[in-house]
């Protein structure tokens, strides 16, 4: 998806926000079909049979006529896309979609007409029952048949067209990386860098926590609390983009600098579950669980490691975590004890020094399917082994 800022008129926002209540309606309409269906009973109406039901709701209902029907009959295809993704174990149960919170809807059969270039750095998309709605023209824009626009909690337009992109090709060296993700480093190289991903500055830290305090004492439906709420959303989608615009260049660097990519196999759904458990057997540290799982998920573990696989497709390896952070690289040696302090890593047997983040990550590098000590006839990693050793008898030989 290649996204661009939309820049729509007062006219075509409204124009736009309705064609988002549409699309949520329908939505939400699919989804309490699917709510009230159980195992045994008549089956839910499938997409046939409620566009069926939309084109009798939209002789009915004015309002909703008045509405774009591809808008609306899209709705109803990601609806029930979703639900093939559901029953194929690979996505979880759609949802309701909320407002404010899930505004877009989505548009296809794109003409090569329907996209133009106006100036340098503005283009215009027709969308339907809106017309022609300027965005900015930041990139070249890809051939597309669908586009999808939203719109997000500090109230910008986005339109996103879905073109798969040409993945960035093997710079052919043999090289190997092995990237640690962390919370305090968001990922450390087995080269030895140490990459941190952007967050607010201090004086916006701090002006956001005034404005939740602020947030705390406001009436609920007042307009004081709505411009709270605005000013709030954003400085989060400030992070968030500054965040996106790393996970895009480190994904872009390592892709074009590095034939594998190796990252540890990390189950990030659990990792981030709530530790606060039930009335019957409450939860323990909830108060620091959840502030580990805003670190983690502040660092865009998930997302880093899912744009390398689109970036560098067949090239990433993912490596099991057990025991990476705990084994010294220069000999082998596993020991909890190792490991003083969340960036000092000191053998215990070895005496081998170095940065807790990097180690693991060279672990991780070494663990890769004929790389490392495997290649090399060693023993697998977890196994005390004098790589050392191996290496002058290597050597020798």
């Amino acid at each position: 998806m290649s996204r661009y800022r939309l820049q729509p008129s007062r006219a075509q926002e409204a124009a736009l926000l309705e064609h988002c209540r549409h699309a949520r309606f329908v939505w939400n309409l699919a989804v309490e079909q699917h709510s009230h269906w159980r195992p045994g009973t008549k089956s839910a109406p499938g997409f046939a049979e409620q566009c069926r039901q939309l084109t009798e709701a939209r002789a009915e209902f004015e309002w909703l006529r008045a509405g774009s029907i591809i808008v609306q009959q899209q709705a109803l295809k990601d609806f029930a896309q979703a639900m093939a993704n559901f029953f194929g174990t690979t996505h979880r149960k759609p949802t309701w979609r909320k407002r404010e919170q899930s505004e877009g809807f989505r548009v296809v059969g794109v003409k090569s007409g329907d996209v133009r270039r106006v100036s340098r750095n503005v283009g215009e998309a027709k969308i339907p029952k809106v017309g022609w709605v300027r965005f900015r023209w930041s990139r070249t824009v890809a051939e597309a048949k669908s586009y999808r626009v939203t719109r997000d909690r500090a109230g910008r337009w986005h339109v996103a067209f879905a073109a798969i992109p040409e993945p960035i090709p093997m710079p052919g060296t043999g090289e190997v990386v092995g990237v640690d993700r962390g919370v305090t480093v968001s990922a450390a190289l087995s080269t030895g860098e140490l990459l941190t991903a952007p967050t607010l500055r201090e004086t916006e830290r701090k002006r956001l926590l005034r404005l939740q305090r602020k947030l705390a004492k406001a009436k609920r439906g007042s307009n004081r609390r709505s411009k709270v709420k605005s000013a709030i959303a954003h400085l989060k989608a400030r992070e968030t983009d500054r965040r996106k615009d790393w996970i895009e260049k480190t994904s872009t660097d390592l892709a074009r600098r590095f034939d594998v990519i190796a990252v540890e196999d990390l189950k990030i759904g659990t990792m981030t579950r709530s530790a606060k458990g039930t009335l019957a057997e409450p939860g323990r540290n909830v108060r620091q669980k959840a502030g580990l799982n805003r670190g983690i998920l502040a660092n865009g573990w998930g997302q880093l490691v899912t744009r390398l696989e689109q970036k560098a497709p067949g090239r990433v390896q993912r490596i099991s975590p057990r025991f990476t952070s705990q084994i010294c690289n220069a000999c082998g040696h596993r020991a909890a004890e190792s490991r003083e302090s969340q960036s000092r890593f000191v053998c215990v047997a070895c005496g081998h020094r170095a940065n807790a983040d990097v180690n693991a990550a060279k672990n991780i590098r070494d663990t890769v399917p004929g790389h490392g000590m495997a290649a090399r006839g060693g023993q697998p990693l977890g196994e005390p082994v004098n790589r050392e050793l191996q290496r002058d008898l290597l050597l020798v030989g």
